[in-house]
C-alpha cells in the first residue's frame, strides 16, 4: 500500500508501469537500456479514491488524463530506470495529495462600504479637475 494521506492510500496492484527506451542523457545506453518509465494509474475505476478526489484529480491530471479515465506520467530524466521509478510514482502521489485538499470556499460578494464609495468619487473628481485644467488654455 502507497500511503497517500492519512485517510487515502492505493494499492501497488492499481498502478502499471512500463518501460521504454528513453530519449534522456544516458550516452550509448539510450540506444540499448530502457530507462524511461510510463506509469498508468486508473483514476475514474480506482476503489482506493472517494469520488471527490478523484473527480478533482481528473480535472488535475489536464492532458496526462486518456479518455478512459486512466492517467499516464512519464519520466526519463535519470539515467537509471529506478530513479525514474521513483519520480514518477512521486509525481501521481503529489497530483493525488493535490486533489485531495479541499477546495477553497466560494467568495462571498460584498457591498463596498459608504466611506470607500466617497473616497472613489471623490477622488474621480480629483482627477477630472486636473485633466480639465490641462486642457484650457491661457488666454
Amino acid at each position: 500500500m502507497i500511503q497517500i494521506t492519512h485517510r487515502i492510500s492505493i494499492d501497488e496492484k492499481e498502478i502499471e508501469e512500463s518501460f521504454v527506451r528513453s530519449s534522456g542523457p544516458g550516452g550509448q545506453n539510450v540506444n540499448k537500456v530502457e530507462t524511461a518509465v510510463q506509469l498508468r494509474f486508473d483514476a475514474r475505476r480506482s476503489p482506493s479514491l472517494p469520488d471527490d478526489v478523484s473527480v478533482r484529480l481528473q480535472k488535475l491530471a489536464g492532458s496526462k488524463l486518456t479518455l478512459d479515465g486512466v492517467i499516464v506520467i512519464t519520466a526519463q530524466t535519470h539515467r537509471s530506470q529506478e530513479r525514474n521509478r521513483v519520480e514518477a510514482l512521486s509525481k501521481l502521489v503529489e497530483m493525488i495529495r493535490e486533489a485531495a485538499k479541499p477546495p477553497p470556499p466560494k467568495r462571498r460578494p460584498t457591498k463596498p462600504t459608504k466611506g470607500s464609495q466617497e473616497r472613489r468619487l471623490e477622488s474621480k473628481g480629483k482627477r477630472s479637475e486636473t485633466k480639465k485644467l490641462r486642457s484650457q488654455r491661457p488666454e
